[in-house]
């Protein structure tokens, strides 16, 4: 005679098995489907900033000492007036959310590095600077410490007009998805003009993808 007791328990350990499996595909699937539906909210409310275009229409910036500065599509503001270093690079927002400006780094060369600088030493931005998605707007800061150690090693390039790199730190509306684009900073031979070009894209709050091995 059958022993029906052990069937039975057979049977119901099956369907167990069965009926872990199935949740078990069932949960990968939701936290997949929710992975994918939060990379595609993030896309989003991604910024990405590129200097703005030749043709794009001059922006007039105000500093909060008066001073005025007229930036043409895609040149950048290097100015030295009344012992103050001015800084400016017009830019273009080519990604899908608005850009919030949160610090900048100068440094008096070009850095040609694949490493960011540390975060603690960017200067925070002292004003709200926002550059809406598709749109364009503008970057600026100042040294006016002529006894500050980088106000003197900018000051360098910009007499000798020679290459330097300006490092932004900026991140969507929400304070996430922080970014660093690294602008390079050049002077025309033919006149007294800079021209801007980015060189490259950090994003820190996901991982790299040049870097399968670590987040950047």
């Amino acid at each position: 005679m059958a022993d029906w007791t052990t069937i039975s328990s057979l049977a119901t350990a099956g369907g167990t098995l069965v009926l872990a499996l199935a949740t078990f595909a069932s949960v990968r699937s939701a936290n997949r489907a929710a992975r994918t539906a939060e990379r595609s909210f993030l896309v989003g409310l991604r910024p990405v900033l590129m200097p703005s275009r030749m043709q794009d229409p001059p922006q007039k910036l105000l500093w909060v000492d008066g001073h005025w500065t007229r930036l043409d599509g895609g040149t950048a503001g290097v100015e030295l007036a009344d012992g103050v270093i001015y800084l400016s690079i017009p830019l273009r927002n080519a990604g899908a959310g608005i850009a919030v400006l949160q610090g900048w780094l100068p440094t008096p060369e070009l850095l040609t590095d694949d490493s960011y600088p540390p975060l603690e030493t960017f200067h925070p931005q002292r004003a709200d600077l926002y550059v809406a998605a598709g749109d364009v707007g503008f970057w600026q800061g100042a040294l006016r410490d002529a006894a500050d150690p980088l106000y003197r090693s900018m000051l360098e390039p910009i007499m000798g007009r020679r290459a330097m790199t300006i490092d932004l730190l900026y991140s969507d509306h929400e304070g996430g998805q922080r970014t660093i684009s690294r602008f390079v900073i050049t002077p025309t031979a033919s006149d007294e003009r800079w021209l801007c070009t980015v060189g490259r894209h950090w994003t820190l709050d996901v991982r790299d993808p040049r870097r399968n091995d670590q987040r950047s």
